[in-house]
């Protein structure tokens, strides 16, 4: 082989760039050398590389979602990412598990061992396993096995129109070693497109769905993470105005509607005022969501009217609750609403009900002792400018934060879709690489410690993160449930490190925080160039549940 003979890699890079790949998330190894060789020798793409294979998915995802959020409705911008066999390829399954679950367009591209051992045999090759892609088949959305270099093209153009195509989501493409070393006569790939098919609703649904909220008395929307995936906000707002009626949120659908528009009841689903709410709509108007767990407020969400719901996922129609079903791509059924909907005046009968909803959430909260908990959230949102996103992971002022943030011009990512913890810091690396930053990342002491070796790629990248570690001592959501159920907790307190020396010797610009100085702090270090880590020891709480004991 010599150095400027074309091989199967640099096929992959090719076509790559001609989906419209800018970027790759990238971490070598033996058998993936033909890919790394073929991403030295392009400058069509930059390679963000990392120190943990399941951190460089997370940061995948965060790239894709940042560019989501940068241009809803625009073309999708599937995230490619690369890993060697085995144990490389296992370590990226949870965060694939969290892009499956929250709709995010990931590609994956993993190398394989020689295609004389796929099949099943037990050959001793390197990294070897029975099946490799069985081990992602129920994780991801599709799997694309490539035996000669002729395929690649192919293979690569179908994953990225089954990733692109509603529901988004990760997919998942093996090139066996030998494939991607391999001399290539093929000319050059340069007009490979990928047309993700549009899923469109049945006119005559969108009729009956249209015939019944022009006649319910008491419509109210629930949008959902597929209604922002969709990039749907123009046409919900227009929808909501149209009808009079008020929006909540669920967590993964914050952003989609107008924060302080008249007709938003924001998005405090674990309140059972939001949950009676809801329940009380002649007509309840579902986007994008399955009505999960979390945005039934566990089950206790009772609908006493009509349920319609508009699902990307056909799996998620009608999987918790009865409804009027219709698969489609959000946008493209309000689409079809819009055009059939009456158009009403304001009469203020809406905009009072959203109103006193939530003054009677204000209210519960004032009930309790959650000052310090509400004012930081307040702080962390008057610090991050205008434009820039925010990755949260699974910690106690991420709970907070699924209800309280207000995400405009401040857009919110969060590991609640799979619920996995270590997603704040490589999630905003992601993002800091999509959109030049600056980017937060908020986690607790415990989740850091997931991703601590991604200070490393930070400085490596220069990328423009500010990351928030917010010092309780150990996993303290775990620590609330395990005392609230048993009296107390096991295995939650946490040895730890000095974390803002530990960033230090990264070469990272770090402080320790205090709660009355936090927002100060942060404001000071996102307003700086490159990354930074600000350390806030706080033992946080969270508000009483609502599905417990209704109130």
């Amino acid at each position: 082989m010599t150095g400027t003979e074309r091989i199967g890699g640099d096929v992959v890079v090719e076509t790559l760039h001609a989906l419209g790949a800018d970027t790759v998330f990238g971490l070598p190894g033996q058998h993936a050398l033909g890919l790394f060789e073929a991403l030295r020798r392009t400058d069509d793409l930059r390679v963000i590389s990392s120190r943990v294979e399941n951190n460089l998915a997370f940061a995948a995802d965060g790239h894709a979602r940042a560019r989501l959020a940068a241009d809803p409705g625009g073309p999708v911008p599937v995230t490619p990412m690369i890993v060697s066999t085995g144990p490389g390829a296992l370590l990226t399954l949870a965060s694939l598990q969290e892009s499956r679950a929250a709709s995010v367009p990931v590609l994956g591209i993993s190398s394989q061992i020689p295609v004389a051992g796929l099949g099943g045999g037990r050959h001793g090759y390197l990294h070897e396993l029975p099946d490799q892609q069985a081990s992602f088949r129920d994780v991801v959305k599709s799997v694309h096995v490539v035996r000669t270099v002729s395929q690649i093209p192919t293979a690569l153009r179908e994953a990225w129109e089954s990733a692109a195509t509603a529901p988004y989501g990760p997919v998942w493409v093996e090139i066996p070693q030998d494939i991607l070393l391999a001399p290539v006569e093929l000319p050059r790939i340069t007009s490979v497109t990928a047309r993700p098919a549009p899923l469109e609703p049945l006119p005559e649904l969108v009729t009956e769905a249209a015939n019944l909220l022009g006649a319910a008395k008491n419509p109210v929307i629930l949008a959902g993470g597929g209604a922002l995936r969709a990039g749907a906000q123009a046409e919900l707002k227009a929808l909501a105005e149209a009808l009079r009626a008020p929006v909540l949120s669920t967590f993964g659908g914050k952003g989609v509607f107008g924060w302080d528009h008249a007709l938003s009841g924001q998005s405090w689903l674990e309140d059972w005022h939001s949950t009676e709410f809801l329940s009380a709509a002649d007509v309840l108007l579902v986007l994008g969501s399955g009505l999960g767990e979390l945005s039934s407020n566990y089950r206790e969400f009772a609908p006493r009217g009509r349920v319609i719901q508009i699902e990307a996922d056909l799996g998620k129609l009608e999987s918790n609750y009865p409804a009027l079903g219709i698969h489609a791509d959000v946008r493209l059924a309000l689409q079809g609403l819009l055009e059939q909907v009456p158009f009403r005046q304001s009469d203020g009968v809406a905009e009072k009900a959203v109103a006193d909803l939530l003054a009677k959430v204000r209210e519960r909260l004032d009930g309790q002792a959650l000052e310090t908990e509400r004012k930081l959230i307040e702080d962390i949102r008057a610090a991050v400018p205008e434009g820039a996103q925010t990755f949260w992971d699974m910690t106690i002022a991420a709970y907070w934060a699924w209800s309280a943030w207000n995400p405009e011009g401040a857009p919110i990512h969060t590991a609640q879709g799979a619920g996995g913890l270590g997603y704040g810091l490589p999630g905003a690396l992601g993002g800091a690489a999509a959109t030049g930053g600056p980017a937060l990342a908020v986690s607790g002491d415990g989740g850091a410690m997931y991703g601590i070796a991604e200070l490393a790629t930070a400085v490596q990248h220069g990328l423009d993160v500010t990351w928030l570690v917010i010092d309780d001592g150990g996993y303290g959501i775990l620590r609330e449930y395990l005392t609230g159920a048993f009296g107390q907790s096991t295995a939650t307190e946490l040895a730890r490190p000095d974390f803002a020396a530990l960033a230090q010797s990264f070469g990272v610009d770090a402080i320790v925080s205090s709660l009355d100085t936090v927002g100060k702090d942060l404001a000071e270090a996102l307003g700086t160039p490159g990354p930074s880590l600000v350390v806030l020891p706080a033992l946080l709480k969270m508000f009483e549940p609502t599905h417990l004991e209704k109130k």
